[in-house]
């Protein structure tokens, strides 16, 4: 199960470190949940922040889709927030 959080990170990871203009301020921590469930946190720069969002949340819906459907092959839930 390590793995398989360590893979979805990783693939957040990145997706963000490529986005940004900072990519050395780049912070992606995951955390399981009491119900098996994935959180991922990822910090960025603050004026990044809106890259990552994207217009209308639409970057950040694709990062979490990616991320869901990764973590549907192990039959988890993954949930990603962005923090500034």
């Amino acid at each position: 199960m390590d793995d398989a959080k360590t893979d979805i990170a990783s693939l957040v990871n990145l997706l963000v470190t490529s986005l940004v203009d900072d990519p050395e301020a780049v912070e992606v921590t995951s955390a399981e949940n009491e119900d098996g469930s994935l959180a991922i946190e990822v910090s960025v720069a603050a004026e990044d922040v809106g890259k990552v969002i994207g217009r209308q949340g639409h970057t950040i819906k694709a990062i979490r889709t990616l991320a869901r459907a990764a973590a549907s092959k192990d039959d988890r839930h993954v949930d990603v927030e962005v923090l500034g």
